[in-house]
């Protein structure tokens, strides 16, 4: 699927990623299947977006038209691609030669809409030894539990995603009031609500998680601290409520529950058996994912009880097409 144009998209917003920016856009310019435009959108920072127009001519540097936020700036970039295929990578990772390659190849059937790969941290220090990999989504990394082979699956992880660029005209863009902005609250859930809707308005649409593409996202010091993971656990739980109070709770909630259910005890049991043999982190890792699931709880049903619905009333396709919330 060679002929297929891969657009890349990549949202900043500060100067103090200054590196990690210009090591991301270096690892898809290192890519074994090119891309064919790369995006880089600048959220409301005029200074940022001088910088980098200066520093990159070979890049599309845009300033985002849209809502602050990493859904307002994806937004601005899906406006400007005009590759087939559009795909996200965080400012703060890098992707091996081959992800486009991985990416690509998994359209070859056409009912595939989306394609996501591997996200792996990146520790700027050592990983702590209570944090269970079970909740590797708190900083932005694929998690145990995630299929370890290509399957299909309900969302993909924006850091590390990719859609047919005619999905955009079917589901609208990603809603501005669900995950990260200027709110104090790591909050998330905006691509998760995106792979939802487009899958209640095109339920033919497969989503395809391909751990062979394969990025690096950087974890820095200050999110392995214990206090980042329980508020991003509460976070996260705030943000479902977000998105099930836009696309209802049985599809909003439906991998949660395996992850519940099934991926969790079984972290809290290998936790305990590998302190039972001497390894003491495995008690703190066990004590880790009871304490992120009753955090991630707290944020549901605090987001439940004061009604957290996102703060823009409607979305908007790329065409301009205007798109009411919920299933079509």
């Amino acid at each position: 699927m060679s002929e297929l144009r891969v657009s890349v998209v990549i949202c900043a917003y500060t100067e103090n990623r200054w590196a990690e920016i210009d090591a991301a856009v270096k690892s898809v310019r290192r890519q074994t299947v090119p891309a064919h435009q790369v995006i880089l959108v600048v959220d409301h920072n005029a200074e940022l977006f001088r910088r980098l127009t200066a520093a990159m001519p070979d890049v599309t540097v845009l300033e985002n038209t849209s809502d602050r936020g990493l859904s307002g700036g994806r937004n601005t970039g899906i406006a400007k691609a005009s590759g087939e295929v559009i795909a996200f990578l965080d400012d703060d990772a890098t992707a091996d030669p081959d992800w486009l390659k991985y990416l690509v190849a998994g359209y070859s059937d056409p009912v595939i809409a989306g394609v996501g790969g591997l996200t792996l941290p990146n520790w700027q220090t050592q990983r702590p030894r209570w944090f269970p990999t079970e909740f590797d989504w708190t900083v932005g990394c694929t998690y145990l539990g995630m299929p370890t082979h290509p399957a299909p699956v309900r969302n993909l992880m924006g850091g590390n995603a990719s859609f047919r660029r005619e999905v955009f005209d079917v589901a609208g863009g990603f809603d501005t009031g669900i995950g990260r902005s200027n709110a104090k609250r790591p909050l998330g859930g905006e691509e998760t609500e995106f792979c939802i809707r487009l899958r209640q308005r095109r339920p033919e649409a497969i989503l395809l998680f391909d751990n062979r593409a394969t990025i690096h996202h950087l974890v820095p010091a200050a999110r392995c601290r214990f206090s980042y993971f329980r508020s991003r656990c509460f976070a996260e739980g705030f943000s479902k409520a977000q998105v099930t109070a836009t696309v209802g709770i049985a599809d909003g909630l439906s991998s949660e529950r395996r992850y519940t259910y099934r991926t969790l005890p079984k972290g809290v049991a290998r936790g305990l058996f590998d302190a039972s043999r001497g390894d003491l982190g495995g008690l703190a890792r066990a004590g880790a994912i009871v304490t992120g699931l009753l955090a991630a709880a707290m944020g549901y049903l605090f987001g439940a009880a004061t009604k957290a619905r996102p703060a823009k009333g409607r979305l908007r396709s790329q065409t301009g097409v205007a798109s009411d919330r919920g299933t079509a």
